[in-house]
């Protein structure tokens, strides 16, 4: 009997020294003015939509690995093991419009773009995209793409 599947995103540390989180005390003063009180979408919770401390490197590193595949499957699989569907969307393009080569997940890690065909098969928007074909944005930092450092240097 197998347990639980893993969750596709890590919880990380996010009372590092340095990390800033938006605090909600802007919020906090306009909730009960004249304003506020006649529009209700202005009186709701401060207990908000922002999850702060979510890593989602596994989920885009499972989206690759799942490549090829039945695209109801994978999704399938996927929001079983997410805490929402939007981190999917970042990497998998609903529309051609939508279609890029690669992404930015974070400040210097990028990823393959990925659409679903008409055949409803995930697949990858430019499949000849690796690691050589970025060149990092600055000096000081190690960029990579789908997991692997960038082979170019910066200024080069």
């Amino acid at each position: 009997m197998r347990g639980t599947p893993r969750p596709l995103y890590r919880k990380v540390n996010t009372r590092t020294r340095g990390v800033k989180h938006g605090s909600g005390q802007k919020f906090s003063r306009d909730r009960h003015t004249k304003k506020a009180l006649n529009n209700p979408s202005l009186q709701a919770s401060m207990h908000g939509g922002q999850q702060h401390g979510r890593d989602y490197t596994p989920l885009f590193r499972f989206l690759l690995s799942r490549v090829g595949q039945r695209w109801d499957d994978v999704f399938r699989e996927a929001c079983a093991r997410l805490d929402g569907t939007a981190p999917i969307f970042w990497m998998v393009a609903t529309c051609e419009a939508d279609r890029c080569a690669y992404f930015r997940a974070d400040e210097n890690s990028y990823f393959s773009g990925l659409f679903v065909g008409e055949d409803g098969i995930l697949s990858l928007v430019a499949p000849e995209m690796n690691e050589d074909s970025l060149k990092p944005t600055c000096a000081c930092c190690t960029h990579s793409f789908n997991g692997k450092v960038f082979t170019q240097r910066f200024g080069t």
